[in-house]
Parts: C-alpha cells; sequence; structure tokens
C-alpha cells in the first residue's frame, strides 16, 4: 500500500489493490470517515484530470519528477574573512541572570502546554519534568503504538536543533551544528548515535537567478552534508522551502535537523538533575568528528552501565545546561575551577549528573549537585527560584503560564463509603465506549478497561448521513442494554463546539432511547457511569453529575467553563481522594494522593453556593487539585483551571456516575518517567470489584 498524506493530515489518498476497493471503503465508514474512489492507476505515464467530463491536466510523469523546476543553478558562496566566526567564539552572556533572561534561552511552556503531551498513553518523557514540571525535555521519547491489550517496551526518541544566529553568520557552520546537537539531544537521552537517521527541514528566501541566494542553502545544505558523513548519519526525506521572502523581506536561512532513534523505554533518560552530591561532567567533542564520537561513545556505555541520572546536550551553553537542569528538582549546582567558557558554544557537548566519579578520558568535572536551591560558577550566584522566574518571565505575556488566581482551599474529606451494591454479579464486566467525532482516547480507555478485566465494547457514532446516525443510535442503545458500565473518553468531541464543548454528545444522548438506555443501566441493573475530560463535560451537561439522570440545565445547575489562563492546559496534576462515597473508589481511600495527566481547556468547575454546600454535605465531591503536600489551593500550579474549591471531579448521588478531568487512563509502566507521584489511580480496578 502507498500512502501519501497531505499537509493538512486530514486528507489522505491511499492506492490500493482493485480487489480491497469495496472493503477499503467499507471499513473507513465504520471509522465513520469518508472515502471515495477518484483515480485510477495506468500503465501510461501521465496524469490525467478530468472536470466534468473535459480533460483540465494532461502531464508526463518525467515532468512530474522534475517539480516543474529547473534542475541547474549558479550558486556563490562567500569566502570566509578573518573574524567573520568571531561572534560565533565569543561568550553570548556575562552572567547567569542575564542568560536567564534571554529570549534565546527563554522557557517555552507557555506555548508547549497548549499541546497534548500524553494522548496515547505512550509519552516516556513529558514535555517538562521534575517534581515542578520546570525542566524541558529535549527529546521527545515516547512508546510505539499498540493495539489495546498489548504492550512494547520499544519506544523512539525525536529531537530537532536549529540556531538562527549561527545560521545568519555562517548557513554551512550553522547546518554542521545542527546536526551533531540534534544527535548529541538523542545521546543524551539514551540512545545510540550509530542507530540515528535524520531529516532536514529548510525554508529559504526567494532565490530567483541571483547565485548569492542560491549560494545559501548549498552551503547549508554541504554543512548538513558533511555532517552525516562524519557521523554516518543517512537523512530520509526531508521537507523545504525556498518561497521565504516578502517584497524587501526575507526569512533568514534556516536549517533544522531533525533526528530520531529507536531505544528501550527503561533506559530513557531525562535532564533534571535528581540529588545533591553528585558530580556533573562534560563530555566534549574532541579532535573533531572522531572526537564527539568517541565522547558519545564513552558517555553511552555508562548510561548503559546505570552510572548517569540526567543528561543535558549543550545549546546556549554550559551554564545554561546546569540552570535548566536544576528547574525540575529544584537541585542546585556548585562549579569546580574547571577550565571550561560556561557561556559559549559548544555543539555535540552533553552535560551530565552521574551517580559518583568515572575513570574516562572524556568526562571533564564541572561541579557538584547541591542541596542549596542556586547555582554558583565562580563569583556568580544566583538562586534558582529567581532564574527560574526571569527565564518564565521573558514569554509570558506573549504566551502566558501564570493566573492572578491565589489562596488555600478548605480539603473536603467524606469516609463515609458508597452503600450501591451490585445484585447481578459478573467475573468481567462489560464497558461501553461510545466514540464520537473528535473523541480521541478511545484506545487509551479500552487499555485501562482490559488491564482492570474490564471487557470493552467500542462504538463508533457515525454522523456522515443521517441513516448511519440513526443506525449508530440504535447500535450504541443495544450494546449499553448488553452492558455493565459506560465510559464516556476524551477528546474534542465536534472540535469542541462553538459555546461550549461535549454539545455533540449530550445532544446525542438524549435521544429518548438512550437515554431510557443509560437510565436502565444505573436505576434497574445496578451499573456504572464513567466520563473523563470531553466524558465529563458531557456528564455534567446531561445532569448525570450530580443528578444521577439526564435531566434539563437551567442556571442552578453547574458547568464546566474555560481554563483561567484562557487557553488549553496539558501537563501533571497531583488529585487528593476527598471521598470515597462511590463504586469507584473502591479500592482508594480519602486522602490518597495521585499524579495524573490532564489535557483541556475547558475544565474549569463552577457551581452555584447552594449546589456547591450540598455536594460537599453529600459526599459527592470525590477528587480535588492539590499541592505535593496533599493540601487544595486556588495557586494554577495547583489548579490548572481555576475549579471552585479546587474540584476535579465529582459523583452522583448514589456514586454509581463519575465523572472527572483527569486522564487516569494514561498510565503505564515506563510512562511520564520524568514525573514523580503515584500515576496509578484504581478507578477501573475498583469498577470491575464492585461487580465481582
Amino acid at each position: 500500500t502507498e500512502l501519501a498524506i497531505s499537509e493538512s493530515q486530514e486528507r489522505m489518498a491511499v492506492v490500493v489493490a482493485p480487489g480491497d476497493a469495496e472493503e477499503f471503503i467499507a471499513r473507513a465508514q465504520a471509522e465513520n470517515l469518508e472515502a471515495y474512489q477518484v483515480a485510477v492507476v495506468t500503465e501510461r505515464p501521465r496524469m490525467v484530470m478530468r472536470w466534468r467530463g473535459e480533460v483540465i491536466a494532461d502531464l508526463s510523469r518525467a515532468f512530474l519528477n522534475s517539480n516543474g523546476a529547473v534542475k541547474h543553478a549558479k550558486a556563490a558562496v562567500p569566502e570566509r574573512m578573518p573574524g567573520d566566526m568571531a561572534p560565533y567564539l565569543e561568550p553570548r552572556f556575562n552572567s547567569l541572570r542575564e542568560m536567564a533572561a534571554s529570549l534565546k534561552c527563554a522557557s517555552r511552556r507557555g506555548l508547549t502546554e497548549r499541546f497534548d503531551g500524553s494522548i496515547g498513553t505512550g509519552s516516556v518523557l513529558m514535555p517538562f519534568g521534575g517534581r515542578t514540571q520546570r525542566t524541558p525535555a529535549q527529546a521527545m521519547a515516547a512508546l510505539l503504538p499498540v493495539e489495546p491489550g498489548q504492550s512494547t517496551e520499544q519506544a523512539s526518541v525525536m529531537a530537532w536543533a536549529f540556531d538562527p544566529e549561527v545560521m545568519a553568520l555562517d548557513p554551512y557552520t550553522g547546518a554542521h551544528d545542527a546536526v551533531y546537537t540534534s544527535v548529541a539531544k538523542l545521546v543524551a537521552a539514551g540512545a545510540d548515535y550509530r542507530k540515528a537517521y535524520l531529516t532536514l527541514q529548510e525554508f529559504f528566501e526567494k532565490l530567483r537567478e541571483d547565485p548569492r541566494r542560491w549560494g545559501k542553502p548549498f552551503a547549508a545544505l554541504l554543512g548538513a552534508l558533511d555532517a552525516q558523513l562524519e557521523l554516518g548519519a543517512a537523512a530520509i526525506g526531508g521537507k523545504d522551502s525556498m518561497s521565504g521572502s516578502f517584497l524587501d523581506l526575507d526569512v533568514p536561512p534556516t536549517l533544522i535537523s531533525f533526528a530520531i532513534a529507536p531505544v528501550q523505554a527503561g533506559q530513557v533518560l531525562s535532564p533534571e538533575f535528581k540529588a545533591a552530591g553528585h558530580p556533573v561532567c562534560l563530555f566534549a567533542p574532541k579532535d573533531g568528528a572522531e572526537g564527539a564520537k568517541a565522547a558519545w561513545e564513552s558517555f553511552h556505555s555508562l548510561c548503559r552501565a546505570g552510572k548517569v541520572r540526567a543528561a543535558w546536550a549543550v545549546e546556549n551553553g554550559l551554564a545554561e545546561a546546569v540552570m535548566k537542569m536544576s528547574f525540575g528538582n529544584g537541585v542546585g549546582f556548585r562549579a569546580d575551577e574547571a577550565a571550561v567558557s560556561w557561556h559559549t558554544l559548544c555543539p555535540g557537548a552533553i552535560v551530565a549528573e552521574l551517580d559518583g566519579d568515572v575513570d574516562s578520558p572524556y568526562a571533564v568535572k564541572l561541579g557538584v549537585t547541591t542541596e542549596e536551591p542556586a547555582i554558583v560558577i565562580g563569583g556568580d550566584f544566583a538562586p534558582i527560584d529567581e532564574l527560574l522566574a526571569l527565564n518564565e518571565g521573558v514569554l509570558e505575556a506573549v504566551y502566558p503560564s501564570r493566573t492572578p488566581a491565589q489562596g488555600a482551599v478548605e480539603a473536603i474529606s467524606w469516609e463515609k463509603r458508597s452503600p450501591a451494591v451490585c445484585r447481578a454479579k459478573t467475573a468481567r464486566p462489560k464497558a461501553v465506549i461510545p466514540v464520537f467525532p473528535g473523541t480521541n482516547c478511545e484506545y487509551d480507555t479500552a487499555n485501562a478497561c482490559l488491564k482492570a478485566g474490564i471487557q470493552p465494547e467500542i462504538v463508533v457514532v457515525r454522523n456522515l448521513t443521517s441513516d448511519l446516525l440513526g443506525q449508530s443510535a440504535q447500535a450504541l442503545e443495544a450494546a449499553i442494554r448488553g452492558a455493565q458500565m459506560v465510559v464516556l473518553p476524551g477528546g474534542f468531541s465536534g472540535g469542541d463546539e462553538p459555546d461550549g464543548s461535549a454539545k455533540f454528545i449530550c445532544s446525542f444522548l438524549r435521544n429518548p432511547r438512550l437515554t431510557d438506555a443509560v437510565h436502565d443501566l444505573l436505576q434497574d441493573r445496578d451499573g456504572l457511569m464513567l466520563g473523563i475530560c470531553n466524558g465529563f463535560q458531557a456528564l455534567v451537561k446531561l445532569g448525570l453529575v450530580p443528578y444521577g439522570e439526564i435531566r434539563p440545565m437551567d442556571e442552578g445547575c453547574a458547568t464546566l467553563t474555560y481554563n483561567d489562563i484562557g487557553r488549553h492546559q496539558s501537563r501533571y496534576v497531583t488529585t487528593r481522594v476527598a471521598s470515597v462515597n462511590s463504586p469507584w473508589m473502591l479500592k482508594s481511600r480519602v486522602g490518597d494522593l495521585h499524579t495524573i495527566p490532564i489535557s483541556h481547556g475547558e475544565g474549569k468547575f463552577v457551581a452555584p453556593q447552594g449546589l456547591l454546600d450540598r455536594l460537599i454535605a453529600n459526599g459527592q465531591v470525590a477528587t480535588q487539585y492539590v499541592g505535593p503536600d496533599g493540601t487544595p489551593a486556588m495557586d494554577i500550579d495547583v489548579d490548572p483551571n481555576g475549579s471552585v474549591m479546587a474540584i476535579e471531579g465529582i459523583f452522583s448521588p448514589d456514586g454509581r456516575v463519575f465523572g472527572k478531568m483527569g486522564h487516569s487512563e494514561r498510565t503505564g509502566r515506563f510512562v511520564a518517567r520524568n514525573i514523580v507521584g503515584d500515576k496509578v489511580q484504581p478507578l477501573f480496578d475498583s469498577g470491575a470489584e464492585y461487580f465481582k
């Protein structure tokens, strides 16, 4: 099968054997995807397109292979003169504070948290790690995707590198450094550079017929090619654009190196300092490419021996490395008197926290980690908190990460167990998982069910035609009537429709037959219902929480609305069990703390004071957002959305229905290795236990 994916990734062209076309279209429709035959592959090497019976394009394959572009052009690369590279060799900063407050080194957390970093239960590293979730991961590490019920330890790590200042100064050096730095990031994450592959993305000004303009991508590609040959790293495909000009404005020369390599998930390293008293060493290239490879091989052997605790591939100098490594756990650093330049570029170098002194000719001791939360390099002293504030403040006005909300919140506790019992016991209950347009957590949810001994049944709601929508309603009703649970998974139903999320789910489940099936499950058959994230939004807007039934909504009802910060939030939070008044809490106790990923834009729980008081009095407040010490608070580092009373989840009156924002289904042995805390909340195990 040949697959070509468009830029938007919303449409794709697939070439299949003639005998498979009908089955392929049927399978696509079963997943609520439109599929049509639009062309036929022919022996004749021409692409012919027709519109309303008329030929509108008839092009030869030879022409298409050329992309219509000329094959020859003159390129002029200016001779490098003495002093041209002086800025490259000079220190970028004069102090820790200047470096922390620079745009070059600024935190991108406010931007990164806008994207779901935990989807698929495969993120070995979250984008920011450590106790405070402030040390940025330099590589994306993810498990290879498998079907629900399957598992794997095989992961991949991917990293990128690009320094616009160096590229603008000298495209050859900029591209060469980009390749080395991207591969060094893989090595620092625990991968073997000898298994790395590359892909390069270029973006340059319009080249026209000017040899000097052609010389920029020419020099950059030569720099990248030399680096590839030196490292033995092949480039797969690539993407380029030579249209970066508007009137007299040109984009700076751009070549971004993306590197990827396989790795076992248990061997992945994260960059945050782990503890005080550990030596911090520099593994730097010596004597060109061979020296770089030898240093990486020495470092990699220490990784396999379990002697490396954390590592960072140097980008803007050694001082930036130790600063960002310190942010995640508040572990400080004190430099020795090593003869190194702390603020100059060193492409390919790696700074590593080791568990003890090592005998390696490639390891230069820089200093030691400390209990004191500060960075000390010679006479330059700065507290970590001050450096972090400077670092996050650079882009705060553009990509905010803070809100004004502050203050403590009362911890809610309800010790009484739910009186709900199941009269029809079963060793393997069935859970229906409806998949609406925009749902993206059904596989994660099904996998969580299987691990708990629950049989999942995924029902795709198809809305391409009114006929298919009717069939879907019938199929979902039948599935609910034959199951013991309904689990509404997370996602962005209908793209989080205007005027609020989960509207499509609510409209669908208010179908009288589906409403009756849900009520029969909960009221007559002792069934359970769970809604996570988008599913929680649907439960609240249906009335299933907090009322236990689908009912009309009015001004006196609770709802979930936009996060206080006004954007999507994706990170880990700590939640505290506030009530065990539910079958979903059979294996939990009041006060249990769990570290759980969140990913939502509308997770702020609000309710009138009278309703809120009743929820607390009836033991229906299930969980609260809390700090590491278990104390609820309104600070955004604790309560990510501004929910009243820091409420994360609520029950129906009898506890059979539970809605929550945190993705308790996204858990696994190798998931989020750079996040501390208990990441296993036994909701699904409790749900299974209820039926036994």
